[in-house]
């Protein structure tokens, strides 16, 4: 009973990561914005916290630190994409590369060291004390918290409580209707890339602060890749994504408990059971119409805007 006590508490601490790495694509895809580059979005929130628990020891500020260094990726994404109209899949590709490559570069100073800053377990009064289950469910950082709850609320209300949201929506599906409606088309994609950014960020801090405390070469670790599959499973919607994310956690507790409890299977299989699982999300849209019907993407994706054109 123990090993499900500590699987289902590492799948949550895991998945966050995912949660919020997978909201930050969704907001952006919603615009009509595919961004490959979210792995080198979430190196670089995950070195930016590093580096600014250095110079501090507040969480809160690491935490921003991480925020702001995904939001200058956002603003890079965007100028080239948005303003500039490149491709938005080259783009996104030339991110991962310039991201990762950035973030060990900057990080190679720190890679090993303990971080004077990370966040705490917070206890939810009550709940926490419900025997093993309760510790597992509800002793978690505050950022883990945020992941499950703030981040999908606030991105499940957005899109479908608010007008602004119906706006957004509507950029990713038909850009030139919304344009014509008074919705400004670039102005919206700018900010969800920032904003995307900001959250990717912090999810590289979840990572950092949180998961695996402090820095290493290779420390996401295709994070931003399954969380880009994680948003096509989940059909573009935030409960869904939750529960995609909550499953690749699992998966790779699973993994991770495997080694610990000497089970017969190789390492190298256990640690690459999370990207099994990211291969049967990618392939079950192909496979059962049902899926494939509900996971049909903005009909705007990855199309670059041309107001002259509308």
């Amino acid at each position: 009973m123990n090993i499900v006590f500590s699987a289902t508490r590492t799948a949550i601490d895991s998945g966050a990561v995912i949660v919020l790495a997978g909201s930050a694509e969704l907001l952006m895809e919603r615009t009509g914005m595919l961004n490959l580059g979210l792995e080198g979005f979430v190196a670089i929130g995950a070195v930016s916290a590093v580096i600014a628990a250095s110079s501090t020891s507040s969480v809160w500020l690491c935490l921003l630190a991480a925020m702001a260094g995904g939001a200058l990726m956002g603003s890079i994404y965007a100028m080239a994409t948005v303003v500039c109209r490149a491709n938005q899949v080259l783009c996104g590709l030339a991110l991962v590369l310039f991201g990762t490559g950035m973030a060990n570069h900057l990080g190679a100073g720190f890679s090993g060291k303990p971080m004077s800053a990370r966040f705490v377990a917070w206890e939810v009064p009550g709940l926490s004390k419900l025997g093993g289950f309760g510790k597992a469910l509800f002793v978690h950082d505050p950022l883990v918290f945020a992941a499950y709850t703030v981040i999908p609320l606030l991105v499940s209300f957005l899109l479908y409580r608010t007008r602004h949201g119906l706006n957004l929506r509507a950029v990713g599906e038909n850009p030139a209707a919304a344009d014509a409606m008074g919705v400004n088309v670039m102005g919206m994609r700018f900010l969800y890339a920032l904003i995307g950014g900001a959250i990717a960020g912090a999810g590289g801090a979840a990572l950092s602060m949180s998961f695996t405390p402090g820095w290493a070469p290779g420390l996401v670790a295709g994070s931003g890749w399954i969380a880009l599959a994680v948003v096509i499973f989940a059909a573009w919607r935030p409960g869904w994504l939750v529960l995609g994310a909550l499953l690749f956690g699992l998966m790779r507790a699973l993994s991770f408990i495997g080694q610990e409890q000497g089970w017969s299977l190789p390492a190298p299989v256990l640690n690459f059971l999370p990207y099994v699982v990211t291969l049967l999300l990618i392939a079950a849209p192909a496979v059962f119409k049902r899926f494939r019907r509900a996971t049909t993407p903005p009909a705007a994706l990855a199309t670059p805007y041309f107001r002259e054109q509308r």
